[in-house]
Order: structure tokens, then C-alpha cells, then sequence
């Protein structure tokens, strides 16, 4: 079995078998909290952009998007879908060279659990940079809750879109890693690859501390992109901070 670097054959198929039906309500959600700010949010940058999904939506909601990855698999399938005029960069974080100032930034489904914890402040720093005063960042991360759903269900396969796969992950509780083998193999030819990836759980002190060292307040989180507060069956908090005005 072909073993490939992180998001290069798995950009092929990660549409279909890895990502859920989840962007049209998350951006629906990005609007309407941005409709509160009377200074308006025009562009937006999406870090971790991956395939293009949420900017697809955003674009189609009326917002100039500019994407950034560090995959450039990933961001051959998202020009296939934005097309040959869209704005993406291929930039490996925490360094942030994009030019412009931006109104908003976003990183959705997990993208900043890839950073290490010595990269997180570094990245939110850059990204603030990025951003006018008063602008917002909103991302999700994995929370505790999700290191323990993963601790204890190590193994996740199944069939879908032509293609077998296996999800096989160790989860370290005290370096607060998740070490995962993804094993995909397409039915019809038994074409097969390995991809070994690695995620990092941060705590919700640690993520305060990182985004006010970095320059942002009003920092606060729900479940999921929703209103719903985070409790201590949430998966997947969304946290959304402003840069300070002054």
C-alpha cells in the first residue's frame, strides 16, 4: 500500500468520504453573526481553506474570500471547484505572507488542531495581522470531549463512494496528541494509499491565553456553530474573537 504525505492522495477523495453535509449551515451561521457589525464584513480569509468548500458558500453569499493551505493538492481541487480566477496560496503555518487586510478570517472543520502547541499563539498573531481592527476570527477546534470519544474509539471504517476506508487513531491524553492512519482503497481497482497525520487537543485556557496574547478580546465559544453554549458533550467548539481596536 502506497504511503503519501498528509492531504496529497487523500485530497482526491476527501470530499466524498471525509467530509460531512455541514458548510452551507456553518456559513449561513458566519452571516448572520457578521451582520452585527456595522463596520461590515466584505472579505475573509480562510485559513486551513482546504478543497474550497466553505468559501464556495461564502462566495455565494456575496463575500470576497481569499484561501490559504499548506496542501497544494488540496488547492488544485479548490481551484477546480472556485475556478481559474479565485485567490488561494499555498502557505504552511504559522508563517502568513498573504497580502491585504481582511474584515473577517475563518478556519473550519479542525484545520488549527493540526498546528502544534508551540505554533498556536505564533498563528494567531499572524493572523491578527491579517485582520482591521475590530475584525473577526472565528475557527473550531476539537475539545477534551472529542479527545475522549476518540481515546475510545480507536478504529473508524466503512465503505463510500467506491471506496473501502479505515480510521485508525492513539490518542495521547497527557501530550494531548491524536496520531491517525487513514487507509483508503478504491473498490473497482484496489487502488490503495496510507496517509499518517497528527492532531493536537488545545484546552479552553490555553486558547483564551493564545488569542489575548495575540491581540484579540471578546473571545467567546458555542457548540458547533450554532447559539447553543458548549457543554460537556461538545465535539467540536466554535470559537469566535475580535481584533482589539486599540
Amino acid at each position: 500500500m502506497t504511503a503519501a504525505e498528509p492531504y496529497t492522495r487523500l485530497a482526491g477523495v476527501y470530499d466524498e468520504i471525509v467530509v460531512d453535509p455541514c458548510y452551507a449551515r456553518w456559513a449561513a451561521y458566519l452571516h448572520e453573526l457578521w451582520r452585527a457589525d456595522d463596520a461590515g464584513v466584505r472579505t475573509v480569509l480562510d485559513v486551513c481553506c482546504g478543497t474550497g468548500l466553505m468559501a464556495a458558500e461564502l462566495i455565494a453569499l456575496g463575500y470576497d474570500v481569499v484561501g490559504v493551505d499548506a496542501s497544494a493538492a488540496m488547492l488544485a481541487r479548490a481551484r477546480g471547484l472556485l475556478g481559474p480566477t479565485a485567490r488561494l496560496l499555498q502557505q504552511t503555518l504559522p508563517e502568513l505572507t498573504v497580502e491585504g487586510v481582511f474584515d473577517a478570517a475563518i478556519s473550519n472543520f479542525d484545520g488549527l488542531n493540526y498546528l502544534s502547541h508551540a505554533d498556536l499563539t505564533p498563528t494567531l498573531a499572524a493572523v491578527a495581522q491579517r485582520l482591521r481592527p475590530g475584525g473577526w476570527l472565528v475557527f473550531d477546534l476539537h475539545t477534551d470531549a472529542m479527545m475522549d470519544f476518540t481515546a475510545a474509539h480507536p478504529i473508524v471504517d466503512g465503505a463510500d463512494h467506491g471506496h473501502t476506508f479505515s480510521i485508525a487513531s492513539v490518542v495521547d491524553l497527557r501530550a494531548r496528541t491524536c496520531d491517525t492512519r487513514i487507509e483508503i482503497i478504491r473498490t473497482e481497482d484496489g487502488d490503495a494509499f496510507t496517509e499518517q497525520h497528527r492532531q493536537y487537543f488545545f484546552g479552553d485556557a490555553q486558547v483564551r491565553a493564545a488569542l489575548t496574547e495575540a491581540g484579540f478580546d471578546q473571545i467567546s465559544t458555542t457548540d458547533e456553530y450554532s447559539s447553543d453554549p458548549v457543554d460537556d458533550a461538545t465535539l467540536r467548539a466554535t470559537w469566535t474573537a475580535r481584533r482589539k481596536s486599540g
